[in-house]
């Protein structure tokens, strides 16, 4: 089972929330996924995290945060 780092940004002012994900991301072991906790949906950060190989899944919580589970995705077989 993956790891999960959590990181919450709620309250952050733009660019913030996004240079805090990438460098958590950068230091991400390959067990491990990052839950990202955010007062709005990021998605300038979507285009990002596929160019970079990452997956990613979006919920909205019941407190009307977003939570962005964010995990490396498998490199194609063959």
């Amino acid at each position: 089972m993956a790891e999960e780092r959590v990181i919450d940004v709620r309250g952050l002012e733009p660019p913030e929330p996004m240079e805090r994900v990438l460098a958590a991301l950068a230091s991400l072991a390959p067990n491990q996924h990052l839950r990202m906790v955010h007062h709005r949906e990021p998605r300038l950060l979507y285009p990002i995290l596929d160019k970079r190989g990452y997956a990613h899944d979006t919920r909205q919580a019941a407190d009307d945060c977003y939570e962005i589970r964010i995990w490396r995705r498998e490199p194609a077989p063959g």
